[in-house]
């Protein structure tokens, strides 16, 4: 078992970059499953649920290559249209994959997706938008039977809530849909931007991400692209709050600042000062944070769900009281007992956690529950006083590419051992 070894009450100072989006790399990869040719990715980072990706891809016949940060797929001849279920069961994200499937193969068979437990993330959204586009999807002994993806039919698409996970699957399987999709009411995330910027680059006839209709011109040729993987706007925030919590002063190069604002607005009413240039966001903190106005998770581009949990530990040690209301997933406070283990005065109360600021953290040996909880903790032991041991790193994995080294690099004392 791996763990973060951190002594806290070192300052952070210097430049970082930031790898590429984990939630951004995962549906262009699959993507890639649209087009009989080869696609080239770059600035694609060493996670778990890439390697998943990567395994999924070249069990469904695809050949994949990575040489540093560019992977190379090439899709020519696809011999399977199924997902394991030990696949399946490695990331949440894995439903993703049904679109594309069906677009290239016309059927497809796998189950039910695993992941961080977060509470309910139905997959009812995306099965209904590959339904309505003419596909046929049975589910028997909690696998998924789909066929029909040769005959899928643009139309208009109504999403009930703006999904991410069913924005994409709704835009792969449209790809392969004869006709015009429009998809209303969709995820205006700058990540389903980025894949959209994919797609055309494949010959894809996309057009209207960042807003909430997108419409998809199906049944063109596709053939392999290339695209470089936007940096990741939340291993920024999560850097940001590290920063917050623990001092000093770090510029994150390569980062788009219009991607942080409702982050960084937060951290400025906190007391920290922020400098956003044309690229890069510097942060700088000197003295005591203090308690903001509550904060709301909402979709983009209002505050986002990943962001809550490192925001929260930054403000675990502040002066006053912050609270938050968790709109987007059920049972994402599970980091609120860890912090509490460090000496947190923190209430949840359903979706709402209310968070009294304490003078000082303490360090403590704690576990990470899920991805983003993960780098809570490491936010919050930064900024301790003494050491604290941090395990169930295999979350952390899947979304922080070195994480720790990264942090050393700014002058943290965190080490991983096994």
């Amino acid at each position: 078992m791996s763990a973060f070894l951190v002594e806290g009450g070192a300052k952070l100072y210097g430049s970082t970059g930031i790898h590429g989006a984990k939630n951004s790399v995962l549906p262009i990869l699959v993507a890639t499953l649209l087009a009989p040719g080869v696609s080239v990715i770059h600035n694609c980072p060493e996670l778990s649920d890439v390697r998943a990706s990567l395994e999924i891809l070249e069990h469904l016949g695809c050949r994949t290559t990575r040489e540093g940060d560019t992977i190379t797929v090439d899709a020519s001849a696809l011999t399977h249209c199924d997902v394991p279920d030990q696949l399946m069961r490695e990331m949440r994200s894995s439903v993703i994959f049904l679109g594309a499937i069906l677009a290239r193969t016309g059927e497809a068979k796998m189950s039910f997706p695993g992941g961080c437990e977060l509470g309910p993330r139905p997959i009812d959204l995306h099965l209904a938008a590959i339904r309505s586009l003419g596909a046929t999807i049975e589910e028997r002994g909690g696998t998924l039977f789909c066929t029909g993806g040769k005959s899928m039919k643009g139309r208009e698409l109504v999403l009930s809530i703006p999904s991410v996970g069913a924005t994409e699957n709704a835009m792969l399987a449209a790809v392969g849909a004869d006709g015009v999709t429009t998809i209303s009411n969709a995820a205006r995330e700058p990540e389903i931007t980025d894949l959209q910027t994919f797609l055309q680059s494949m010959g894809a006839d996309v057009h209207g991400a960042g807003t909430s209709i997108i419409t998809i011109q199906g049944g063109l040729p596709v053939r392999g692209g290339e695209h470089t993987v936007m940096p990741d706007r939340i291993v920024a925030a999560t850097l940001l709050c590290a920063t917050a919590a623990a001092g000093g002063e770090v510029e994150l190069d390569g980062t788009d600042y219009r991607h942080l604002s409702t982050v960084t607005a937060v951290l400025t009413e906190a007391g920290c000062k922020i400098h956003s240039g044309h690229d890069c966001v510097t942060i700088q903190r000197t003295e005591p944070l203090h308690g903001v106005c509550p904060i709301r998770t909402a979709p983009y581009p209002g505050f986002p769900t990943d962001a809550q949990a490192p925001v929260m530990a930054a403000l675990a040690a502040s002066r006053g009281t912050t609270v938050f209301v968790e709109n987007i997933f059920e049972s994402r406070y599970r980091h609120a007992a860890e912090l509490s283990r460090m000496g947190a005065n923190i209430r949840v109360e359903g979706r709402v956690a209310i968070v009294c600021g304490v003078e000082h953290l303490h360090g403590a040996t704690v576990r990470a529950a899920d991805l983003r909880g993960g780098a809570a903790l490491v936010v919050a032991a930064l900024g301790a006083e003494g050491d604290s041991e941090i395990t169930g790193l295999t979350h952390l994995d899947r979304g922080y590419q070195d994480l720790d080294g990264t942090l050393r690099t700014l002058g943290a004392h965190i080490t991983r051992t096994d």
